[in-house]
């Protein structure tokens, strides 16, 4: 009788152990990404888990979690990616967004007026700034905002969009750069050449 090991769905394979599986596993992902490995596993033995630890994972949880543990985890795990290199600056047509001075800038007869925001405003902002272009979910802007307990509360984030847009869109009933993924999330789209 073997175990098997399954990666995100990915791919399956059987092994004498589950410690040998789980090995062999991180070194096939480890070859391709240097992304955090967090292992879930209804394994409990001290052994397995250092051997676990010590084949490369970076995070060991036994089952059951909750799923707000999970999260908090996931969570600790990406703030230890090294960040690419950041655009301390973002120009939307007339709206400068400077993420260094924590401002929002809007040319206003010839100069630079300051675009007043919540810090709730600024919050959804720079995540959608600092992962220009990418879809990013409802349910990731709620958790990182407000929290794992307000996942569904997705009036809140249509409310504070829709105050961004009326800041920084020159027309936001159809917007150029804060868009609406429907179902998904929300997307900025940066001017070309940004």
């Amino acid at each position: 009788m073997g175990y098997t090991v399954q990666l995100a769905g990915l791919c399956v394979q059987n092994f004498v152990s589950a410690a040998v599986g789980i090995a062999v596993a991180i070194a096939l992902v480890r070859g391709w990404t240097d992304a955090p490995i967090l292992v879930v596993s209804g394994r409990t033995d001290a052994r397995e888990k250092v051997a676990v630890l010590d084949a490369g994972a970076d995070d060991y949880v036994t089952k059951p979690v909750s799923i707000d543990e999970l999260l908090a985890r996931i969570r600790a795990l990406a703030r230890r990616i090294p960040q690419e290199a950041e655009t301390p600056q973002v120009t939307l047509g007339d709206v400068t967004v400077d993420l260094t001075a924590h401002a929002v800038f809007r040319k206003f007869r010839g100069r630079q007026v300051r675009v007043k925001l919540t810090p709730t405003e600024w919050k959804v902002l720079e995540i959608l700034v600092r992962n220009a272009g990418k879809l990013v979910t409802r349910q990731d802007l709620l958790t990182e905002i407000w929290g794992s307990e307000h996942i569904n509360d997705s009036g809140y984030l249509r409310l504070y969009i829709s105050q961004l847009r009326k800041k920084i869109e020159a027309d936001p009933s159809h917007p150029k750069y804060l868009k609406t993924e429907t179902g998904m999330g929300y997307r900025l789209d940066l001017p070309e050449g940004q």
